[in-house]
């Protein structure tokens, strides 16, 4: 199951620290009765079948820590199948990013998840704060996403770094021209208040959760500042929140690292549906060096080395995807950058008129938002080199992904993580093969989070449920019965 986009060229890993948090005042402290929230037919989202989609806009604070003063609209879909019988409540969802739209991948999520657990909850999604619907952050056109995006993934001379760094402060700039300091409103602290304000709107009197990737680290702040109002909350792909930026985007490069060897270690077996030859890393060496000459194009656009790179992050999130990217890297090693644009603009939100959904907006802004201490320009110059040499394909580019915020404005609001004492039991799922929250932080947060349980996915890629009937089933349980796995449980690859 896809869990939307996740920005990495330009993503700054998630940061953590330490700080008092104001937990929701006003009319959200206690669960009301539902029908607070005016449903009705979604408009422009496709119906899964025996499904009804319904639309909402919940208002809450602009900033939580001033309920009295201006507010901001969150966009919030329900989807409840035809035939509900012992409904339990409320599946509150997000995708992760952070930037991706939780009403669309409410909308999926209903047509794709197992039928049993969607007899039993309302599906509920919302876009976070700044995201899509939801008073979204725009403030980087096109354009500049474009040139961001085609730039070089590795400038190795102090002229190209200067280049790429000038391209993150004109995007600071324009941003902070037009939202100023209100840009730190946008945190995961403020979005782990606004989903316990959707609690309570949806009459809940405990929150069910299901939360990939960065959806992760979003649960477990929520879970440490409300223990007792959680339910049940599953954590897929797990994120830290004890790592800063500099260790998150290491982590990163080496899980990226390791995802492409996985890869390559299955070309050497796959024959032609691997297309690149025996040895994937040398052939992708080749083609980024190809195309920093001289870059394939279709029309006006050109295939730089930039391009190609997303293409291969992009691709390495899931183990299916691993033959396009073959055949990607085959295609444009002839000349035909068809498949890597496609790949790269799926991964970015790109439509065929070069326009972008806000995902890389709304992505910048969250992480920096989050981040308590942002390393320098000289810092990052310096990680660059040695984040190459020890992890050669993703090491720099993830380094010079650190820029991001090193020239955000707009001030900081870091949340606090740490224990969720008085929670129930919290499931923390981890694949051995995720690139983008590497397995390492599985159990890390479990145990940061006090009550959290382990389920190991002895897989390849992003996230794991509803990908075998092991863990789906584990996971079913769980949501449902309030059942979690034994302790150390390992489902296998298949």
């Amino acid at each position: 199951m896809s869990t939307g986009n996740r920005s990495v060229a330009v993503l700054l890993a998630l940061t953590a620290a330490l700080a008092g948090c104001t937990g929701p005042t006003g009319r959200w402290d206690e669960p009301k009765p539902g029908g607070a929230l005016a449903w009705t037919p979604c408009k422009g989202l496709r119906v899964p079948a025996n499904t009804a989609l319904d639309c909402a806009t919940l208002t809450v604070p602009q900033d939580w820590a001033q309920p009295a003063g201006a507010t901001l609209d969150l966009a919030l879909l329900r989807a409840r199948r035809t035939g509900q019988r012992d409904r339990i409540g409320s599946l509150v969802l997000n995708p992760g990013g952070p930037g991706s739209s939780g009403v669309d991948y409410a909308a999926y999520f209903a047509s794709a998840a197992p039928v049993e657990l969607l007899r039993r909850f309302d599906v509920i999604g919302f876009d976070p704060r700044g995201v899509g619907r939801s008073t979204p952050v725009e403030c980087v056109s096109d354009a500049d996403k474009d040139a961001a995006t085609a730039a070089e993934p590795d400038p190795v001379s102090d002229a190209a770094f200067a280049e790429v760094a000038a391209q993150f402060r004109k995007i600071g700039e324009t941003c902070g021209a037009k939202y100023g300091n209100a840009l730190k409103v946008y945190s995961t602290r403020q979005t782990a208040q606004d989903i316990e304000a959707i609690r309570v709107a949806v009459g809940d009197e405990k929150l069910s959760y299901l939360g990939y990737s960065y959806g992760t680290l979003l649960g477990a702040v929520y879970a440490h500042q409300y223990p007792g109002k959680v339910r049940a909350a599953v954590l897929d792909g797990a994120v830290d929140p004890d790592k800063d930026a500099v260790a998150s985007a290491e982590g990163q490069a080496a899980g990226f690292e390791r995802a492409f060897t996985n890869f390559a270690a299955w070309c050497r077996t796959a024959g032609s549906t691997c297309p690149v030859g025996p040895d994937a890393r040398a052939t992708v060496d080749r083609v980024l060096a190809a195309a920093r000459r001289e870059p394939a194009a279709r029309g006006n656009r050109k295939a730089t080395a930039g391009w190609v790179f997303l293409a291969i992050v992009g691709s390495l999130y899931q183990r299916g995807d691993w033959p396009e990217l073959a055949r990607a890297l085959a295609d444009v090693r002839g000349g035909n950058p068809d498949r890597v644009f496609a790949i790269a603009d799926g991964y970015y939100g790109r439509d065929a008129k070069g326009r972008y959904s806000n995902l890389l907006d709304a992505n910048t802004a969250v992480n920096c938002a989050d981040s308590a201490k942002d390393p320098t320009a000289d810092q990052v110059r310096a990680l660059q080199g040695q984040w190459r040499a020890k992890y050669p394909l993703f090491g720099a580019n993830l380094a010079i992904g650190l820029l991001s915020c090193v020239y955000w404005p707009g001030g900081r609001d870091p949340y606090a993580a740490g224990a969720a004492t008085g929670s129930p039991p919290l499931l923390v799922v981890g694949t051995r093969g995720d690139p983008a929250t590497p397995y390492e932080q599985t159990p890390t947060l479990a145990g940061l989070l006090g009550t959290g349980r382990v389920l190991t996915w002895d897989g390849e890629g992003h996230t794991a449920y509803p990908e075998t009937r092991c863990v789906t089933e584990a996971v079913n349980r769980y949501l449902i019965e309030l059942v979690a796995p034994a302790p150390d449980t390992v489902c296998p690859a298949t």
